[in-house]
């Protein structure tokens, strides 16, 4: 062998060595191969990326345009064995979407049918009720984390029972009967998001799309509070801002999103409820930490 021969072999001082692993999208997946691998589509493992941080901008250093494009390539490369095919599931939908809307009309019925009986126990009925419909269509241990978030339920319930103390039996028959249209409300936000999810390419886009289906899901569900208290023979400004802070309160742990705020805002409520105009404030800021907690993708992965 030549000295020329032997000179590109060795190593040129100063000249950096490159690395071996070229692949970083190879190093990201099996940082979340777990994800990856339970993963139905695409959209599963975007929203989980995002749920650990990782943005648009941190996809561009793995070579792709956004975080969409980059779940993409991580669910085309995840290895995966002979999967059971799913089981027809148009039917197990049907039965389900009836039996939530079949608990959704319970509070309703029975807080109308204690407080039309004349049941001492009218108020307590209708608040334990309202609650009960707050807990059952939740997502405990969402992606806020593994526990149940007793503290949030026992405060809207401590507001919900302050209240109807303060107001009377009719403001928790008014708060009962917002829990049916609540659930069809809240159903169908999730429902679009996740069409609006399937449709988007980048998170910016999914955000500026979801964020007016929330505020009309919110005014939808405001006017149907407002029958609510109509029906029920309870003034519109003591009933309305304490369903809004409760359907907020619903659509946010049940997609998972952080409790703190939620807390913080049902705790207000509950020190602020002899003043109706001071509740609606604490729903107001509720409402804005929905429209960033609720425009994210992860806050719409299936459970």
């Amino acid at each position: 062998m030549t000295l020329d021969e032997a000179a590109p072999l060795a190593p040129v001082p100063g000249t950096p060595r490159r690395r071996a692993a070229g692949d970083p999208v190879k190093t990201l997946l099996h940082r979340h191969r777990a994800l990856c691998e339970r993963a139905v589509d695409p959209l599963e493992i975007a929203a989980g990326l995002e749920a650990q941080g990782i943005t648009d901008r941190t996809a561009a250093r793995f070579r792709h345009r956004d975080v969409f494009s980059l779940a993409e390539e991580l669910y085309a490369r995840t290895p995966r064995g002979d999967e059971p095919a799913a089981p027809p599931a148009g039917r197990a939908l049907d039965v389900r979407a009836l039996r939530g809307f079949g608990y959704a009309l319970l509070p309703g019925a029975l807080a109308l049918g204690a407080a039309a009986a004349g049941t001492p126990f009218a108020g307590p009925v209708a608040v334990l009720a309202t609650v009960a419909a707050l807990v059952r269509p939740g997502r405990p241990g969402g992606a806020a984390g593994g526990r149940f978030p007793y503290a949030a339920h026992l405060l809207a319930a401590a507001v919900v029972g302050w209240a109807v103390y303060r107001h009377g039996t009719a403001l928790g028959v008014a708060l009962a009967l917002a829990v049916a249209p609540g659930h069809l409300i809240g159903a169908l936000f999730a429902a679009r998001s996740r069409r609006r999810l399937a449709g988007s390419r980048a998170l910016e886009d999914f955000a500026e799309g979801t964020r007016p289906l929330l505020l009309g899901a919110v005014a939808a569900f405001a006017a149907a509070a407002a029958g609510a208290a109509a029906l029920a023979g309870t003034p519109l400004a003591l009933a309305v801002p304490p369903a809004v802070l409760l359907f907020l309160t619903r659509l946010l742990l049940g997609h998972g999103a952080a409790r703190g705020p939620v807390t913080a805002a049902l705790a207000l409520a509950l020190a602020l409820v002899p003043v109706p105009p001071a509740v609606s404030a604490a729903a107001a800021g509720l409402l804005v930490h929905a429209l960033v907690a609720l425009s994210r993708a992860s806050a719409h992965a299936r459970p």
